[in-house]
């Protein structure tokens, strides 16, 4: 699933192009693509209004449009938007297609159809429930250890929680909790005040650094870039999916375990069930 790093891509990628612009026609090829408002409703309302602002909030995508409106778009497990001409040949898998006023056209592909697009007149509908933003200059350290000081939850669903932290998922969780030294087992409320340190600079340098990348692509994912240009972090990642291969940091075999449902990587050396 496209996590943070990904999803801010597509939008980095898509602001210039898409700002300005004016949609002249929709096609909504999958009906259950659209969450909001039923498919007909949704494709007379965007016709004609224009592209104000490209923006990301967690994990979702927000194209501000002109006069009014927002829509919203989830990418979930396998969803892609890519900017292409209108006459050339239609990317398969293809759901929702945005015609716009410059010849091109913005194509939702979606193969396992969980991706959701959103038209609304206030984003907080479906984005007030979510956690701060943990690139944001208000998520300090301190706030982190406030959020989590009374919580008894695992700090890996924790943070996979997009109502406690908006934008993490799977692969940066990992990551981040490996270079904290943190297990994704402890109870969020056990963290010392270095440890919290710890995960808020392990969360923040390795979603920047993923950002700079443009992202992970991986053997079994599909994403990419609008572009259609993969992301290069696969390269960087220390744990995730490296089970059997030596810990970067002590050379101990890297173990895959199963933590609320999700597949996660740590090295049992670095990183310690006791506190």
């Amino acid at each position: 699933m496209p996590e943070l790093p990904e999803v801010e891509t597509v939008v980095s990628e898509l602001r210039d192009a898409l700002i300005g612009r004016t949609i002249t026609a929709v096609t909504v090829r999958w009906a259950r693509t659209v969450a909001m408002p039923d498919p007909t409703t949704f494709a007379a309302a965007l016709c004609g209004r224009s592209i104000g602002g490209v923006t990301r909030r967690g994990k979702w995508v927000a194209l501000s449009l002109e006069p009014a409106g927002i829509l919203l778009i989830h990418l979930r497990m396998s969803g892609r938007l890519l900017l292409e001409p209108a006459d050339g040949p239609e990317e398969p898998h293809t759901r929702v297609v945005l015609g716009l006023d410059n010849g091109q056209r913005l194509l939702f592909s979606d193969p396992r159809k969980f991706g959701r697009m959103a038209l609304v007149d206030q984003p907080e509908c479906l984005l007030g429930g979510l956690g701060p933003e943990p690139l944001a200059e208000d998520f300090t350290a301190e706030r982190l250890a406030q959020m989590l000081g009374t919580r008894r939850t695992r700090i890996k669903p924790l943070l996979l929680d997009q109502r406690f932290l908006a934008g993490l998922g799977n692969i940066y969780t990992d990551e981040a909790l490996w270079q904290a030294g943190i297990h994704p087992l402890r109870p969020a409320n056990s963290l010392s005040a270095a440890e919290v340190a710890c995960l808020h600079q392990a969360i923040r340098q390795v979603l920047t650094a993923a950002v700079a990348a443009r992202g992970t692509t991986l053997e079994d994912t599909r994403y990419v870039g609008p572009n259609g240009v993969p992301g290069e972090f696969a390269a960087r990642l220390a744990v995730y999916g490296h089970a059997g291969q030596p810990c970067p940091r002590c050379g101990t075999p890297i173990t895959r375990c199963v933590v609320g449902g999700r597949g996660t990587y740590i090295c049992p050396q670095c990183q310690s069930e006791k506190p």
